[in-house]
């Protein structure tokens, strides 16, 4: 049984794919993979030899997928946000973790699992949070016309 080490670990519950979940999601992310599978047994409640639960990796922060069947479903109200240092990185994990979602307003996304994205680049924290509250205001508007965040368009509302 592989050691989760870290205090909090959260735990994602999925119907059936959780595997498939946790391979798709490292092959998304750098510094990524599937940890430990580990399978039901005759005592269940799953069906004895499919999949219970996934330990992953995603950029060194440690999941738990767990295949609990159609009962509980994904809902914005948890999200996942990944800080973005560049507009090719918002496109590309906009695009890869969008695959058969949907995308949404200000950044946020469903991938094909129903789980909660939000694709944020680093520049707009930095933005929203200048001291000069004019400009603060008119990059937090230009984020919020938005779906996927546009780092060059943040910077020219800021200019004014």
């Amino acid at each position: 049984m592989y050691e989760i080490k870290q205090k909090i670990t959260p735990n994602l519950w999925f119907d059936t794919e959780a595997e498939e979940a946790a391979e798709y999601y490292a092959g998304i992310f750098d510094d990524s993979r599937v940890l430990e599978v580990q399978r039901y047994g005759e005592a269940g409640p799953g069906e004895p030899g499919t999949v219970m639960l996934v330990v992953f990796e995603l950029a060194g922060q440690q999941f738990v997928g767990i295949n609990g069947g159609p009962q509980f479903k994904f809902t914005e109200a948890i999200s996942l946000e990944v800080t973005c240092g560049s507009q090719e990185e918002v496109d590309r994990l906009w695009q890869r973790l969008g695959e058969g979602g949907e995308h949404g307003p200000c950044g946020w996304l469903k991938d094909k699992y129903g789980l909660s994205w939000q694709v944020t680049p680093r520049r707009l924290l930095e933005l929203v949070t200048d001291p000069d509250e004019a400009k603060a205001a008119r990059v937090m508007k230009a984020m919020l016309a938005m779906s996927k965040i546009d780092i060059a368009a943040l910077e020219e509302a800021a200019k004014g």
